[in-house]
């Protein structure tokens, strides 16, 4: 497996850049996707295992992930196979035997990042941005001792998902490195409803400055609003209201935590 064209990449960054120019941002974030997420999608007829797969993506996509980097931004590795794939893609296996798998794919980012400082990458791991019963997904517990080894400074996660959001005691019993930084989604990504800042979003956060520190937390949505090209769940003014509720809501905090 390799490269054979980059220019799109090359096309995405340019765009970007130049959006931004026009705005005034301290910093920004371009999403990638993690090779699990692709094993994932686009499954494997050539190589002999799915290990040989993983690793042949992680290789070809050095070459996005380092481009992203060497333009200057942050990257977001898109990783919902550790959380989602275990009921699509390992449905038919046990949880124990699913966390191994988290744990080789991590391996293979991990590989994927070694030339990108740890500073410049945040994780993103999801259940799967569809509005459904979600009573099948596994539990952040199961799955976060592992998640936590991958290399990304910055975890991305749902935390307003009515399936997930109690699970932000996981994190505070968790034993979570000192250098990480926790992006809880405060704001659900499928639904009309726009969170109240003072209740949903700016408590939310708190919850979390309680557990690593106030320097560590960055308010997220728990995924984006337009996963699927053509297929919006979310209208888009609600979904600018929403994040303007988020921007409230970290002011309110903000003010509570300074």
């Amino acid at each position: 497996m390799s490269v054979k064209d980059t220019r799109p990449l090359e096309i995405d960054l340019i765009n970007f850049s130049n959006a931004l120019q026009e705005r005034s941002v301290n910093d920004a974030f371009m999403n990638a996707a993690s090779p699990g997420v692709i094993a994932q999608f686009q499954p494997n007829d050539y190589y002999s295992d799915h290990r040989s797969y993983l690793y042949a993506l992680a290789e070809a996509m050095k070459v996005e992930y380092e481009g992203i980097a060497k333009a200057g931004f942050v990257i977001q590795i898109d990783s919902p196979d550790l959380a989602l794939g275990r009921h699509v893609m390992f449905k038919d296996k046990s949880d124990s035997e699913f966390v191994s798998m988290v744990e080789l794919h991590i391996e293979a980012l991990n590989h994927a990042l070694e030339n990108i400082p740890a500073e410049q990458l945040r994780l993103h791991v999801c259940w799967g941005n569809y509005q459904g019963p979600h009573h099948c997904d596994i539990e952040m517990k199961k799955i976060l001792p592992a998640v936590l080894k991958a290399k990304p400074q910055a975890l991305s996660f749902e935390g307003s998902n009515p399936r997930h959001s109690h699970e932000w005691t996981v994190f505070r019993d968790a034993d979570i490195p000192e250098e990480k930084i926790l992006i809880p989604g405060v704001l659900d990504s499928t639904t009309n409803f726009v969170e109240h800042p003072q209740l949903w979003v700016s408590e939310r956060i708190c919850r979390f400055a309680d557990i690593v520190g106030r320097e560590r937390v960055i308010a997220g949505s728990d995924c984006g609003f337009s996963t699927f090209a053509g297929y919006g769940t979310v209208d888009a003014d609600i979904t600018y209201a929403k994040l303007n509720s988020l921007v409230k809501g970290a002011v309110i905090a903000s003010e509570k935590l300074w």
